[in-house]
């Protein structure tokens, strides 16, 4: 259920050993399977919990919200819960028969501490790359707990087992808080305090703004002269954010090539209140931030590290494993990142029930059988 799609390796266990699931099974890996009545019934959970549903939509975006049945869940939002409980249950596998790992209650307990972060974090993520005002409705911790029993205790064992897994991985920068200072006193910079001034131009000013720059006129005049933010009143002067703000990834993505004072040669595009504007950043100001409030953000930082080793592994070993899905929650194939359940095919609505369908399922063929 993780966001690590990228830190998940999967068990190298020959796939014909298993052979197919049966027709109550919603899916399997390598022998290890999911009910089909415990697969919906986790599907059920996420659709009837909104806050759940924001969380695990944050992770990997889709849809969980019933559909006109009530009891039913979008094929989206099924195709891709059964990627995360298939990545879930592969994890568990190959902790336990390759690293003979088996969870204590310490580890379960870390386990889920960083579950709840992994959440917390998405959510922040989602936030500032789609530029949403709003949060999920309630705390990652409020989310585990809207789970079924069994579904919170299968995550946060197979949270333990990716922790497990990174951790034995070469190159990975294991997250104790040891590692973690020595990390950041080699990479102090990547978490200072940003202050920021923005401009947002409308697009047929964009070519004046940029000559008036080119001139030298300064960030806080060509605020002032172009933007159309309330902010330009004051310069464009929009803040500072320390790595604590959940702003603050979508704050350094946008100043980490920029030089102080100066706004960037190319602008992003977005759209606010039905209009699409030019956006500027400029960041203004740049101080070291201690590694207390830098600490959550240098934790995600690594765990990104770490989780991108894992990835090209994960794809070799998964391409070897036996898996499969109910054709009603999917379909498991190989895509162009590697295997991966699809939305299971189904007919265009516009089809169904036309004239020309219904004559073709209701009409006899005539053509000779050879």
């Amino acid at each position: 259920m993780r966001r690590l799609v990228t830190l998940l390796i999967f068990a190298l266990l020959g796939a014909t050993v298993y052979g197919f699931a049966s027709p109550s099974t919603g899916l399997a890996v390598n022998g290890t399977t999911v009910t089909n009545s415990t697969f919906r019934g986790e599907l059920s959970a996420i659709s009837a919990a909104p806050n759940l549903d924001c969380f695990i939509s944050a992770l990997d975006p889709a849809t969980y919200t019933a559909g006109a049945g009530g009891a039913s869940v979008p094929t989206s939002g099924a195709a891709v819960w059964a990627n995360l409980r298939i990545e879930g249950l592969a994890l568990q596998q190959y902790a336990q028969t390759t690293l003979k790992y088996h969870p204590r209650a310490k580890d379960l307990a870390a386990a889920k501490a960083s579950l709840l972060s992994e959440l917390s974090q998405a959510d922040q993520n989602r936030v500032s790359q789609s530029g949403s005002q709003y949060t999920c409705p309630g705390s990652s911790a409020m989310a585990l707990a809207d789970m079924p029993n069994e579904m919170r205790t299968f995550e946060i064992a197979a949270q333990a087992a990716s922790l497990r897994i990174v951790a034995t991985l070469k190159k990975t920068v294991p997250l104790t808080a040891t590692s973690m200072k020595t990390y950041y006193a080699a990479h102090t910079s990547e978490y200072d305090t940003i202050c920021v001034s923005i401009a947002l131009v409308p697009p047929a000013q964009v070519a004046a703004f940029q000559s008036a720059e080119a001139t030298g006129l300064s960030v806080a005049a060509l605020a002032k002269k172009y933007s159309t933010d309330a902010s330009g009143q004051k310069g464009g002067a929009y803040g500072c954010f320390a790595p604590s703000s959940t702003s603050y990834s979508g704050v350094r993505s946008d100043t980490i090539s920029t030089a102080l004072n100066t706004f960037p040669k190319t602008p992003q595009y977005i759209s606010l209140n039905g209009a699409t504007d030019a956006l500027f950043v400029a960041p203004t100001k740049r101080t070291v931030t201690p590694f207390a409030t830098a600490e959550s953000s240098v934790l995600s930082d690594l765990e990104t590290a770490n989780a991108s080793l894992a990835n090209t592994l994960k794809g070799k070993i998964l391409f070897y494993s036996a898996i499969s899905v109910d054709p009603a929650f999917g379909r498991w194939g190989l895509n162009t990142t590697g295997p991966s359940t699809f939305v299971p095919g189904l007919p265009p609505k516009a089809d169904v029930g036309t004239t020309s369908m219904i004559a073709a399922l209701t009409t006899a063929g005539t053509a000779t059988y050879k």
